[in-house]
């Protein structure tokens, strides 16, 4: 919903206690603003302050001029610069090539993935270039991804378990970028291939932003996402969303054994959030084709078979006629929750038989061999 006044009267015909803004376009178009300019709670960001995932340049110049030196080399460049561009991916090589504004987590390109050298990542350079009259370049950095989200009440936060996303769109971590396909959290915070120095360093970046924009821009009220990358060099941030993750929100909020919403309204989140020290797995079911040429589909769901430590979250879908159809994107999530994330997995991966439809999904999503993969990878590059 990008209406903000349609916004606006949603909430006091349901006579809400608090809107909390899910996706990102909405606070993009100042959504968030008109629900607070009619003395409506918001837990979720101004449109100011969501320029910290709305807008990479603001982002990104906003680390380097506090010195938050958690951002890998980049540089931004606008139309007509196309020749000092051209150099910088020549002098790096290996290179992200991404769109300053929104894109769905689908404009981010990388040499080695969905770029294979340097001359596409200047085609594609080029092309964002001539669009959209600005992209960013940065340097391509090898690690291991992993989001942190925390919870925010203007004055404190309070930090949720890792979850590590898998953007790829096929098993073994190839293909075209999706939204995300599933992920996954262990216990104690933490996630196998992550040490305590990566999980420290990354809350303390979160809480360095934080200050900066309360200083700057406002108190940061709601949900602020980190998504980072452990390095041999240590931790670097990717990016940061404004909002809850998708799909991470789905493995850390049923986790949590006390009110939040709540917390962040009383300003109490000083004392952190309880959360129960379990595993958990989401798998996203696709309209098979997804995401470059998903063909919609008619989906049956035995919600019976869904029990405490199996979830099943609607996404992309829309009933019609008494008939539950896909759109063109990510239609449903199972969620698995367990002592282990191998036992979670199992969970996860069972559920997705009580979901029938022409779907598709990542099998490798929470298993052993895959998250072997990772360990061994972080071993290897940090020697």
């Amino acid at each position: 919903m990008l209406d903000a006044e349609s916004a606006v009267h949603f909430a006091r015909t349901m006579n809400a206690d608090a809107v909390i803004i899910g996706p990102e376009a909405p606070l993009e178009t100042g959504v968030s603003d008109k629900i607070l300019e009619n003395g409506i709670v918001c837990l979720s960001p101004t449109k100011s302050l969501a320029r910290i995932e709305t807008n990479k340049e603001f982002a990104r110049n906003l680390m380097k001029e506090h010195n938050i030196r958690a951002y890998p080399k980049f540089e931004i460049f606008k139309k007509g610069e196309n020749a000092e561009m051209f150099k910088f991916i020549d002098n790096l090589q290996d290179v992200a090539v991404k769109p300053v504004g929104l894109t769905g987590g689908k404009g981010v390109r990388v040499t080695g993935k969905q770029l294979n050298n340097a001359k596409e990542a200047k085609k594609y350079a080029g092309e964002i270039l001539e669009k959209d009259r600005i992209v960013l370049i940065e340097e391509k950095l090898e690690g291991e991804e992993f989001t942190l989200q925390v919870f925010c009440d203007g004055e404190n936060l309070a930090p949720s378990p890792l979850v590590q996303d898998h953007k790829s769109a096929y098993e073994n971590d190839v293909g075209p970028n999706t939204g995300g396909m599933g992920s996954y959290s262990d216990k104690n915070f933490m996630l196998p291939f992550v040490t305590q120095t990566d999980y420290e360093d990354a809350l303390g970046n979160l809480k360095k932003v934080i200050n900066v924009l309360k200083k700057d821009y406002g108190r940061y009220i709601g949900i602020l996402y980190g998504q980072f990358i452990a390095t041999k060099d240590g931790v670097r941030i990717i990016e940061f969303n404004a909002r809850l993750g998708d799909p991470e929100a789905m493995n850390v909020l049923p986790l949590i054994k006390e009110d939040w919403i709540e917390k962040i309204l009383d300003k109490k989140l000083s004392s952190g959030l309880k959360f129960e020290n379990r595993a958990s797995v989401c798998k996203y079911l696709v309209p098979a084709g997804y995401p470059e040429n998903p063909v919609q589909t008619e989906i049956f769901v035995d919600d019976s078979k869904f029990k405490d430590n199996s979830k099943i979250y609607y996404a992309s879908v829309y009933e019609e006629g008494g008939k539950i159809l896909s759109t063109h994107s990510r239609a449903i999530a199972v969620l698995g929750i367990a002592d282990t994330i191998e036992e979670a997995e199992k969970i996860a991966e069972n559920s997705t038989k009580f979901v029938k439809g022409n779907l598709e999904h990542r099998k490798d999503i929470g298993t052993r061999e895959l998250i072997n993969k990772r360990i061994e990878f972080m071993k290897k590059i940090r020697k």
